[in-house]
């Protein structure tokens, strides 16, 4: 896959969409923004299902301009597009190592479950360890975990992600992991860090896309005052954990 393209459908009230066609490309992040009920969730909903004028929104979606049968679209979605979401919960009764095993094995790769743990103990705080029952980390280790398991493991190239803010993880190492992976990331999102990490933006409204915005040189600007100041907050945010002094 090189490419994702979005053709316009219409709003919530039948108004055509403000765009009519949208080209994203790998190894690039995308954030998405809008109000509560703007059509965030249902963006990245037709992504998943390769929507083709079968959806409210009437967008047709396709993977470098090819047109996937219904039959295809089922198979085809589940081998492009992986999603994180905002409540993941394991319902396997195994370890983390055993989970990443067969997960690999289920794929046809040989991989070092390791490296993986060691990636997403990049990622969050709480260390992560081969043995540890999946059904015992919290949700920052699941998501973590899942960030390595989808960069080192899973062969889908397109990565859709929600509100990654709430999961108590660092996001520029887990955007960072997935983007040197060749992935395209979209990610929902209410933060203006976060918002301002893309060169572009999609914002909707009233259920559709409104316009794309390309990432000005002031908002660069801003983006990198903001960066610093989530670093600080992480490094404060470590300190209090820890039971340390922050002055």
């Amino acid at each position: 896959m090189h490419k994702l393209i979005i053709c316009g459908g219409n709003d919530k009230y039948g108004n055509s969409e403000g765009i009519q066609r949208l080209d994203l490309f790998r190894g690039e992040l995308y954030t998405i923004v809008g109000n509560t009920g703007s059509g965030k969730s249902r963006l990245m909903k037709d992504i998943e299902q390769l929507a083709d004028h079968d959806t409210v929104t009437q967008r047709r979606v396709f993977i470098d301009g090819k047109q996937f049968t219904w039959e295809e679209r089922q198979e085809q979605s589940l081998h492009f597009v992986a999603h994180l979401g905002q409540n993941m919960r394991f319902m396997l009764d195994t370890t983390v190592e055993e989970f990443l095993n067969l997960h690999a094995h289920c794929r046809a790769k040989e991989v070092d479950t390791n490296e993986i743990i060691f990636q997403a103990n990049q990622i969050t705080p709480e260390a992560i360890m081969p043995n540890q029952s999946l059904n015992l980390l919290s949700g920052g280790q699941t998501r973590a975990l899942m960030i390595a398991d989808i960069a080192l493991i899973c062969d889908s190239p397109i990565v859709l992600i929600d509100e990654i803010e709430n999961a108590g993880i660092d996001k520029e190492k887990a955007f960072a992991l997935l983007l040197s992976k060749e992935k395209l990331v979209m990610i929902v999102t209410h933060d203006p860090h976060t918002a301002l990490m893309a060169k572009q933006r999609i914002v909707m409204e009233a259920g559709a896309i409104k316009q794309v915005i390309q990432r000005s040189e002031k908002e660069a600007a801003i983006f990198e005052q903001l960066s610093k100041e989530y670093r600080k907050q992480k490094r404060l945010q470590n300190a209090i954990r820890n039971g340390e002094g922050v002055i």
